[in-house]
């Protein structure tokens, strides 16, 4: 392909699709009304945080640095965006998505533990309170615990994938 034919019609970035999916899954409103996750601008990065932790520790679980890696830059490439088009500006944007990608960092690490105790509901059920929530416990009226067998259920699908539909953002319901 020439040069001007790339700049006009440009490839897709790795893992597009993947992230779209992540995307889509994080906009159904399951996860609002079900789950008890608040409908909100937060709300919505805490869904799209969890969310990506799980496909990236399911991309470490099977060995994919490189899709890993490109799946993070994806999630900074679309929060950047995101902040561009609430009109954050340029001075500050950068900071803005240090703090989302220090915070997809902090999820990851805590689902991963969670995850790797003998009880990983139980483990997990604290991570989401604090991380969604930004309390102790979840507030009056919101059960946590369908928000957990929810990220449960989807860890349990993309366990089921194979390596091309995971990558391809074939994730089902």
């Amino acid at each position: 392909m020439s040069f001007c034919a790339r700049l006009l019609h440009p490839s897709e970035p790795p893992l597009a699709a993947l992230w779209s999916a992540i995307a889509a899954q994080a906009r159904r409103p399951e996860w609002y009304l079900r789950c008890g996750v608040p409908d909100t601008l937060d709300g919505r990065f805490d869904v799209v945080a969890l969310l990506t932790a799980l496909v990236l520790l399911e991309l470490e679980a099977r060995g994919l640095r490189r899709e890993t890696a490109w799946l993070t830059e994806r999630f900074v490439d679309d929060m950047e965006g995101s902040l561009r088009q609430l009109g954050v500006g340029d001075l500050v944007v950068g900071k803005h998505v240090g703090r989302m990608v220090g915070a997809l960092g902090g999820r990851l690490g805590a689902v991963r533990a969670a995850l790797a105790a003998p009880k990983p509901a139980t483990a997990l059920e604290p991570v989401v309170v604090r991380n969604v929530w930004r309390a102790e416990t979840a507030p009056p009226g919101v059960d946590p615990s369908a928000l957990v067998a929810r990220l449960l259920d989807v860890r349990r699908r993309l366990a089921g994938l194979p390596d091309g539909d995971l990558l391809a953002g074939r994730l089902g319901n």
